[in-house]
């Protein structure tokens, strides 16, 4: 028999819901999405899309999507051209834990980010950011290249 645990004393982290899993796939593989952003739902003890992005939108409109006074999990769908003139995508994975967020959801967030990375697999890059200037466009771009 095999359990599956959720909850937030469950294996040190939260589940993530079969929605969010989804909507992951869909901007790994068919490029759905140009970002996903998560976040906690407490109450139902897992992590839950709050908002996806379509391909159109811009890195302005996914910043303008996190919260300023709370956490989030976010992922970013990262289109660039190398210096060989190709055609390039990476994965971010975002930790957005704004220094103004609750000390609550700053441990929450944080003792959750293992499992939901473990659950959502395939990320290139991962960022961890406080304020806007650490989830800045250049940053992406110097990761990426």
């Amino acid at each position: 028999m095999s359990f599956k645990f959720r909850g937030p004393n469950a294996s040190s982290g939260m589940g993530v819901a079969d929605h969010g899993k989804n909507a992951f796939l869909e901007l790994k593989r068919k490029k759905v999405h140009r970002y996903v952003i998560f976040k906690i739902d407490e109450k139902k003890k897992e992590v839950v899309v709050e908002k996806t992005g379509s391909p159109a939108e811009t890195f302005d409109d996914f910043t303008a999507s996190l919260p300023e006074n709370d956490c989030r999990y976010a992922v970013y769908d990262f289109d660039f051209v190398t210096s060989e003139n190709c055609q390039k995508s990476k994965i971010f994975f975002v930790h957005w834990s704004p220094a103004t967020s609750r000390i609550r959801a700053k441990m929450l967030y944080a003792t959750s980010k293992d499992a939901f990375k473990r659950e959502l697999d395939g990320f290139h890059y991962e960022i961890q950011a406080t304020d806007p200037t650490e989830v800045d466009l250049e940053v992406l771009k110097d990761r990426a290249h």
